[in-house]
């Protein structure tokens, strides 16, 4: 016996997106999730475009859709300047959170940065936060190796093109050659225990 599916019909668009609204989706979000001003304001963006989406889709007058599009991208950055005033967003604080989590996944300091800017966190903002708390590159490097269960992780010598191989992997995820070396040449003891202390900071 063959199971029904219902069908859906579509989203109806609701209330047009303005400045109240957009606020209280600002507050659901950061009440789940950390964000950067820029981060925050892409959000609302996406949930304006998915009105505009919809209300087009229900036959909506292009002109008016256009002027709350309009209207709703100048109450975005509003909406983001202001909670970014009052605290509610911290690209610093978020930077940091991130930049720590990330590193403790095994990520090299450069892609923390391309990681950070892709989220709307500054040059400056990046700079001060990683100067402040500089990312255990060689902790990194080595998460990266345990996932590949490679150098020191590795349940067999490797022959010259596994190294190399893996060397090359480290080297696209962002670490330099010497902090490889170093990770590579590490005894497996020795590796646990540098990931233990960069967990515990």
């Amino acid at each position: 016996m063959e199971k029904r599916q219902e069908r859906r019909g579509p989203i109806p668009a609701g209330r047009a997106p303005d400045a109240t609204r957009l606020r209280e989706a600002a507050l659901k979000h950061l009440a789940r999730f950390a964000a950067t001003e820029l981060g925050l304001a892409r959000v609302l963006a996406r949930r304006v475009d998915r009105w505009a989406r919809r209300a087009e889709a229900e036959g909506q007058d292009s002109e008016t859709i256009a002027a709350v599009i309009l209207r709703a991208r100048a109450d975005i950055a509003e909406v983001a300047a202001k909670l970014t005033a009052a605290g509610a967003v911290d690209d610093a604080a978020f930077a940091a959170s991130r930049a720590r989590r990330l590193n403790q996944s095994g990520r090299s300091q450069r892609a923390i940065r391309a990681h950070l800017a892709a989220r709307g966190v500054t040059p400056d903002t990046a700079d001060s936060v990683l100067e402040a708390a500089p990312p255990d590159e060689l902790a990194a490097a080595l998460g990266q190796l345990k996932r590949r269960r490679a150098g020191p992780f590795a349940t067999e010598p490797p022959d010259l093109a596994a190294r190399m191989k893996t060397m090359g992997a480290l080297a696209r995820a962002g670490f330099g050659q010497d902090i490889a070396s170093r990770a590579m040449a590490m005894e497996r003891e020795e590796a646990e225990d540098r990931l233990i202390a960069a967990r515990r900071g």
